[in-house]
């Protein structure tokens, strides 16, 4: 029954409108900032991508960037906390560059990332959140696609997590602000059906 209701769900991934950290390229993790302009612009663009769709349901991360990309997106999602982004602890608020410039060599995808998650951690979150909301019966009620809103990295991680890889090789899949990705399903495998949609033109169902 779980791997038929898995068929039938398929996840609608939006990454959260830009903020001025995602714009300046900084960690950003559990620090609640807002939209900014551009970044409300591109979470009104999301109505138009997904206006031919029907969704059983919404998720959100309880962060207000990712919540309010999807109120103004047209919905009324469910806070949960497994969709929080990667807890980046001491990385958290400076760039990649910032960080190398005094750890040559560090990647938070392979190392350690002090005060904050590994990226199994981060990996977990993906998979305890699919297995929960991709475990719905196909005759039930609330069976059907679902759109969640949530953060870059931790949407990367997802996307591998759903097609069988590392939760490490979420590095290959950069997605960008305002983006729409689907996870679907063909026959028995699970599938990455659409990556990085960006712009207000209806996405097909």
């Amino acid at each position: 029954m779980c791997q038929h209701a898995l068929m039938a769900t398929r996840l609608v991934l939006i990454r959260h409108g830009e903020t001025e950290w995602s714009r300046s390229e900084r960690h950003t993790g559990r620090t609640d900032l807002p939209l900014t302009e551009a970044g409300s612009a591109e979470a009104r663009l999301v109505t138009g991508a997904l206006a031919k769709w029907d969704f059983a349901g919404c998720y959100s991360s309880p962060l207000v960037r990712a919540h309010e990309t999807a109120r103004l997106a047209g919905f009324s999602p469910e806070l949960d906390d497994d969709l929080m982004e990667w807890d980046y602890g001491d990385a958290e608020g400076k760039s990649n560059d910032e960080i190398v410039a005094t750890s040559q060599g560090w990647s938070k995808w392979h190392g350690t990332v002090p005060g904050g998650e590994k990226v199994g951690e981060v990996g977990a979150r993906a998979d305890r959140f699919i297995e929960r909301v991709a475990g719905r019966s196909v005759e039930g009620p609330d069976a059907g696609d679902l759109a969640v809103f949530a953060h870059g990295h931790l949407l990367s991680i997802m996307i591998a997590r759903w097609i069988g890889m590392r939760a490490a090789d979420g590095r290959r899949f950069p997605l960008a602000t305002g983006s729409v990705s689907v996870l679907t399903s063909k026959r028995a495998d699970r599938v990455l059906g659409v990556l990085n949609h960006r712009s207000g033109n209806p996405l097909p169902p």
